[in-house]
């Protein structure tokens, strides 16, 4: 019996015909992973908040990958409102994945609110992400075995939720909510995945992290990235321990793609959880406490004014 050759993130299969989502996909690692996707022949939907950057990305895509299938939406996961529209403007009958990726990250102190009224990280990071699910749920349930796959942090393992003060309005520190607002989708993506099995659902739910990536270690796709020969000189000595952001993205696309990988699991890098070839590793203890993320899923209902569950649509 032949073995299963092993993954090469430089060799992707096939994936012609099928349709990925990428929130964030104009910039950082959410442009790696959509350009990643695009080689395997899949239709690509960059979901940005921004048209402009938008149309540079998928230009840059489309001058990197020979017959790219690659396309933007607009979607503001700071404006829960505006994904009422979300699935007329994908104009597709079904998704096969969708990489929950886009984020916002704070380091000035102030405290700032999206437009619903919600702490600005948390409600970006993870509130957009939890009713965009919600959205997408009945393209999702049109495919034949749907991912959807959530981009946490490893900077969420040294965090821990406040479940009494998930809006941090009561200590605000950017680094942390930004932690917090991760976590918060890493605890999501998990109790997703345990809700559309108990429903029997074939969509399943991944979750994964990019380890450390820096923009200096990334290579250049300009306008969309440049980094000069100083930052990449400068940053050298920590290629040691993290790495780019193209690389960054080989979990998320792992979990796309790869037939193995199962709803419920944590993907990251190998080495450390830093750096290095996608691989599955122990779900973090903390993110095993179950009734935390059943309390943060009903808290994201309530804070989101959801009535139907994301898994029935």
């Amino acid at each position: 019996m032949p073995s299963t050759p092993p993954w090469n993130v430089r060799r992707l299969p096939e994936a012609v015909g099928r349709v990925f989502l990428v929130t964030g996909g104009n910039a950082g690692i959410g442009y790696f992973v959509a350009e990643q996707l695009s080689a395997t022949g899949a239709t690509v939907v960059l979901g940005s908040r921004n048209p402009a950057r938008a149309d540079v990305a998928t230009a840059s895509i489309r001058a990197r990958v020979p017959g790219a299938r690659v396309r933007a939406v607009r979607l503001d996961l700071a404006d829960l409102s505006s994904l009422e529209t979300v699935v007329e403007s994908l104009e597709f009958g079904r998704l096969d994945a969708v990489v929950h990726n886009a984020g916002v990250a704070l380091d000035d102190p102030p405290r700032r609110e999206t437009r619903d009224g919600h702490e600005l990280m948390f409600g970006t990071n993870h509130l957009g992400h939890f009713v965009l699910t919600q959205r997408l749920m009945l393209l999702l349930s049109a495919a034949p075995a749907a991912r959807v796959v959530t981009m946490g942090s490893f900077a969420a393992k040294s965090e821990r939720l406040d479940l009494d003060d998930l809006q941090s309005r009561k200590d605000y520190r950017p680094k942390r909510a930004y932690g917090r607002s991760k976590l918060a989708q890493m605890y999501f993506g998990l109790e997703l995945d345990r809700r559309l099995r108990a429903a029997g659902s074939t969509v399943a739910s991944v979750v994964v992290h990019p380890g450390g990536a820096l923009d200096s270690l990334t290579p250049s796709r300009p306008p969309v990235h440049a980094r000069t020969t100083g930052a990449r000189l400068g940053a050298a000595p920590a290629a040691l321990l993290v790495q780019g952001k193209h690389a960054g993205a080989w979990p998320a696309v792992r979990a796309v793609l790869d037939p193995a990988v199962r709803g419920g699991q944590l993907w990251g890098p190998h080495l450390f959880g830093l750096r290095g070839r996608p691989r599955r590793e122990a779900v973090w203890n903390h993110l095993a406490d179950r009734s935390i993320a059943a309390r943060l899923w009903e808290a994201s209902r309530d804070l989101t004014g959801t009535t139907l569950d994301p898994v029935s649509g």
